[in-house]
């Protein structure tokens, strides 16, 4: 039995969950998601309990794999509307920044261009220090949303341009995110 699957969906005061068929839709304070799942999986609704369960009709194994991920997808949804998802970047090295003009965001990180994103609806990015002072200072910014997905694959997008080395530490990483620091060469006297 799938453990993650088997366990109910609170929903939580603010979100509203709509079934038609198999496609659900949750609509809350951060947004309006809908998605359908497959017809191997089951998804109910008890209103008078506030839960969404997910059960399978066979046990298998393509339908145990759905089981557990409907679940997930669908508890992700309800959490981000209503709470929504926040992925920190940070931009470590001299003369590296971020810029935000519209939905284009402008990274600079060393090339000899900029590096120019798209921020796809219902995704909003924040920068709170555009611009990397030395090695110690980075710049900030955030990518939230309702969706995790998206919020998750523009902060990979963004991080892929140019990820962090392992000498001096400079590049695009995750807010938190430990870079295992190697030692550069050491150089020798010269010998006669």
């Amino acid at each position: 039995m799938s453990r993650i699957g088997k366990k109910p969906i609170k929903i939580i005061s603010g979100v509203t969950v709509t079934l038609s068929g198999q496609t659900v839709s949750v609509e809350g304070p951060k947004g309006k998601l809908s998605w359908t799942h497959r017809p191997e999986v089951t998804v109910e609704i008890n209103d008078s309990e506030k839960v969404i369960t997910v059960s399978r009709g066979s046990d298998d194994r393509f339908s145990r794999s759905l089981h557990g991920l409907t679940r997930s997808l669908i508890a992700n949804m309800v959490e981000g509307c209503s709470k929504g998802f926040v992925r920190g970047l940070e931009v470590y090295g001299v003369g590296y920044g971020v810029q935000l003009q519209g939905n284009k965001l402008t990274v600079n990180c060393g090339f000899s261009h900029p590096v120019v994103f798209e921020v796809p609806a219902g995704v909003t990015v924040e920068i709170q220090t555009p611009q990397a002072r030395g090695d110690t200072d980075p710049a900030k910014f955030t990518v939230s949303g309702a969706d995790k997905q998206a919020v998750g694959q523009l902060a990979a997008k963004i991080r892929m341009v140019r990820k962090p080395e392992p000498y001096k530490g400079k590049g695009i990483r995750y807010a938190g995110e430990y870079v295992r620091r190697k030692v550069g060469k050491a150089f020798a006297g010269t010998g006669a």
